[in-house]
């Protein structure tokens, strides 16, 4: 269980590099009703992703590969070149995305939770680094209730700028406001730094896994 962890962890953490979530939230929380609001965006960003995990992970555990050495390191340089491709899309700017976003915060409690589900089903990005995720966690001789242990922490890493605003503002919402605020412009200005390189470090990664276990 350990080690499935720790390979996934990585994943998880890159997946919630998400400027564009935690600033959809942040803005919720400080709308009339924010609390409410920001709670059913949360979870509809949440059962997306878990939902999208889990139908990879059963996938994956259903079609039963053969447990071939060779087939497993193409699968991982195959992987870690879309990482790499993905990591170059991401140096592009996309205004018309950041816009969307602030209009869309504005939005009540009543279409939060349908918010917090597109938000998380249109983050390419996050879902993109789960697919490699739910292979590891597939891929591991893990049952239940361990396995869905594993993806339940997966999901939580990976969902962080949906539900950790809330968390902060429901235990403090003064220093939480403060806190936030500079945290939104960190990753503001070095979020997609942050995510180029590791999604490329991850790419990498997988594909020296893969050259290693095919030679």
């Amino acid at each position: 269980m350990i080690q499935t962890f720790l390979l996934i962890l990585p994943f998880g953490l890159t997946g919630a590099l998400s400027p564009i979530m935690l600033t959809e939230q942040t803005m919720l929380l400080t709308t009339s009703g924010g609390l409410r609001a920001g709670r059913r965006y949360a979870a509809g960003a949440i059962i997306v992703l878990l939902v999208f995990v889990a139908a990879l992970v059963t996938f994956g555990r259903v079609i039963s590969l053969p447990q071939e050495p060779k087939l497993d390191a193409n699968l991982d340089i195959a992987i870690g070149i879309a990482l790499i491709g993905l990591s170059i899309f991401l140096r592009k700017p996309r205004i018309h995305r950041k816009k969307k976003a602030h209009h869309k915060s504005r939005l009540g409690g009543s279409t939060a939770f349908g918010f917090g589900a597109l938000s998380m089903a249109t983050n390419f990005t996050t879902l993109a680094l789960m697919i490699p995720a739910s292979k590891i966690i597939a891929a591991s001789d893990l049952d239940f209730p361990v396995r869905d242990v594993i993806v339940l922490a997966l999901v939580v890493m990976a969902s962080t700028p949906a539900w950790l605003p809330l968390a902060l503002a429901t235990v403090a919402p003064g220093p939480a406001e403060r806190g936030l605020s500079a945290l939104g412009r960190l990753i503001e200005e070095r979020g997609r730094l942050l995510s180029v390189l590791l999604v490329a470090a991850l790419g990498l990664l997988l594909i020296g896994r893969g050259i290693i276990n095919g030679s």
